[in-house]
């Protein structure tokens, strides 16, 4: 092993480790391990960011803003009002809105078809009485296996097919994906919709009204001279009996005491930790005479006379929520890289800036020791807010929020809707039938949605899920380190004469399973970066044809379904599902094991070695 092999290799064992770690965020990570490869000399500066050019790059970012102009104008709710049955079984629902989720998917970004569509899964579950992870799971599963038949379906397929096209023989087509990845897709969902579904956890327990997800917990002061000040936690526990609601701790002068005794008396003052859901949480703040809890000494403090103001407001809104029409409560989970992930309620200052309010938090059914103000927000979390309902949507689509309620079906703009689909498909026509480069022919489709506004210029940016570019562009001069150096041809020849020892139906099985494992615990995009040039040194050892290893890491880089971080749509089920790290095996496991076996003979079938 030469002194550059050695250096690449430390510089992607550490980001490899840093990706698994989660402690920074992707692109960030991706990053600076393309700086490392600069500053070590395994990557030339003047070569540095040529990655950020790379067609596969602009692909991503112009599908993402089509897809928006489909999300945008009301498209795809209109498929979903035709597609999805109004009375149905279980079995055929969870069809359903699993093979639309995979539809979606197919052409658009699957983290936009899933949160566009979780809404109405949500509401499915609690009208079938099922719990709504049992609905979520297959759908955000679903979703995955749709984007793996086509070339603009996921990341990590546009990832292959540069790759393909720097080894010279240039890139996939647009449907070189579909003969493996619908038989993939197909089997995998099949399976979940008629056994699947039945593995999934169920955490909550259907029937109730509202979405059941995991009990919220609210913080709420005791003001002075309240009916509860004096009563003893016994006595308000029984009057909170019959609204499915329980105090669960108590702050009295900054120190929690988590499980107080029931005979201790509640000071004026002293804030409550209240479990309950959604519906029960109004009534009860109601009749005790509770005021919501939140650091507004400090905001008041640290503000100016326009801030105070701003925060009067804000309190008198607050004072009359629940009797008020114009303030509801809305509930919504939070996307993965939202601009409010990592960040608490204090330091977004939801009250004085948008005029919300952070009722609740519910983390994977777990209670958190935190102060409610002080929560750090992370990916998958539900969020119960209170406020005016255009304040709440506005603010939603600014922070990366979906809300977890069924949206009325309706098409604001039918003349955009049209458009936007006439466009897409032009697009995609144009791509599969060789007319243009894919780059070229998403990029004018982008420029046609601006040109006839149907993707507003002032939000076309947002659209755009940058630190995917990012990463993106900073992984491509890194993966060509790796060719560079000869480091991809070494972990090759381990590879073979280690494992495959010189069979090339092993190799490729080993391959693909390799890739698999690495998705689940990192990124796609970056899975596929990683494995792509040991996929070319691999088929190159053994001479036989390098697009079956090149499919076989598409295959695997899309199929995350171990881990809730493997993907972002499974963390964005995370809290609405109420589910917990270890839950996703139980379905995606024997999934796994389905995309292995129909897989692998299909890339044999269609690429031959």
């Amino acid at each position: 092993m030469t002194r550059d092999q050695a250096l690449i290799f430390f510089i992607l064992l550490a980001t490899i480790i840093m990706f698994l770690w989660g402690r920074w965020r992707h692109d960030m990570v991706a990053m600076g391990a393309l700086l490392a490869c600069v500053l070590t000399g395994l990557t030339p500066s003047a070569k540095a960011f040529a990655g950020f050019g790379h067609p596969a790059v602009i692909t991503v970012a112009c599908v993402l803003i089509l897809s928006r102009a489909l999300q945008d104008t009301g498209a795809v709710d209109a498929l979903a009002k035709r597609v999805l049955p109004t009375n149905a079984g279980p079995t055929l629902t969870i069809a359903a809105v699993t093979s639309l989720a995979a539809m979606l998917s197919v052409f658009m970004n699957n983290v936009g078809a899933l949160a566009l569509t979780m809404p109405v899964a949500m509401q499915i579950a609690s009208r079938q009485n099922l719990p709504p992870g049992r609905v979520l799971m297959p759908m955000a599963f679903g979703s995955i296996l749709g984007g793996m038949t086509t070339l603009i379906g996921t990341p990590p397929n546009l990832v292959v097919s540069g790759f393909r096209a720097e080894n010279g023989i240039g890139g996939f087509a647009m449907f070189d994906f579909t003969p493996v990845g619908f038989a993939v897709a197909a089997a995998g969902i099949v399976f979940t919709v008629l056994l699947g579904w039945r593995l999934v956890p169920a955490r909550q327990q259907g029937g109730n009204k509202g979405f059941e997800t995991s009990a919220y917990l609210t913080e709420a002061r005791v003001p002075e001279k309240s009916k509860v000040a004096d009563m003893t936690l016994r006595e308000i526990e029984a009057t909170l009996g019959d609204m499915d609601a329980q105090v669960i701790g108590l702050i009295r002068d900054d120190t929690r005491i988590p499980a107080p005794h029931p005979a201790r008396k509640v000071r004026a003052n002293d804030i409550l930790v209240i479990e309950a859901e959604p519906e029960a949480l109004s009534l009860a703040l109601s009749n005790l005479g509770l005021k919501l809890e939140e650091d507004k000494r400090k905001e008041i403090k640290d503000a100016d006379k326009a801030e105070k103001a701003k925060v009067a407001e804000a309190d008198e809104t607050i004072k009359n929520a629940i009797q008020t029409d114009e303030i509801v409560l809305m509930e919504f989970t939070v996307l993965p890289e939202s601009a409010i992930e990592g960040r608490s309620a204090t330091q977004l200052r939801l009250r004085t800036r948008y005029g919300i309010n952070l009722l609740a938090v519910s983390r994977q059914g777990r209670r958190s020791l935190a102060r409610l103000r002080t929560m750090t927000i992370r990916a998958g979390d539900v969020l119960l807010l209170q406020g005016a309902p255009d304040t709440l949507t506005e603010f939603a689509a600014s922070a990366g929020l979906v809300p977890l309620a069924e949206r009325a079906v309706r098409i604001p703009d039918k003349r955009g809707a049209i458009i936007a689909s006439a466009i897409m498909l032009v697009a995609v026509a144009g791509a599969a039938f060789g007319l243009l480069p894919a780059a070229i022919a998403f990029a004018a489709g982008a420029l046609a949605c601006l040109a006839l506004r149907v993707v507003s210029p002032r939000t076309v940016y947002t659209a755009i899920d940058w630190p995917v570019v990012v990463l993106l562009g900073a992984m491509f001069p890194v993966a060509g380190a790796m060719e560079s150096t000869g480091a991809a041809d070494w972990t090759a020849q381990l590879l073979l004469n280690s494992g495959a020892q010189g069979r090339a139906v092993i190799a490729l099985m080993a391959i693909l399973l390799v890739t698999m494992i690495f998705s689940s615990f990192m990124n796609n995009a970056a899975t596929a970066a990683v494995m792509c040039p040991i996929a070319i040194g691999t088929a190159s050892r053994l001479e036989v044809n390098t697009d079956a290893f090149l499919m076989a890491v598409a295959v695997g880089a899309s199929c995350a379904f171990l881990t809730p971080i493997g993907h972002q749509n499974n963390t964005l089920i995370l809290g609405p599902g109420g589910f917990r790290f270890g839950d996703y095996w139980r379905l995606g496991l024997p999934l796994e094991i389905i995309v292995i076996a129909v897989g692998v003979p299909m890339i044999l079938l269609v690429w031959p070695l």
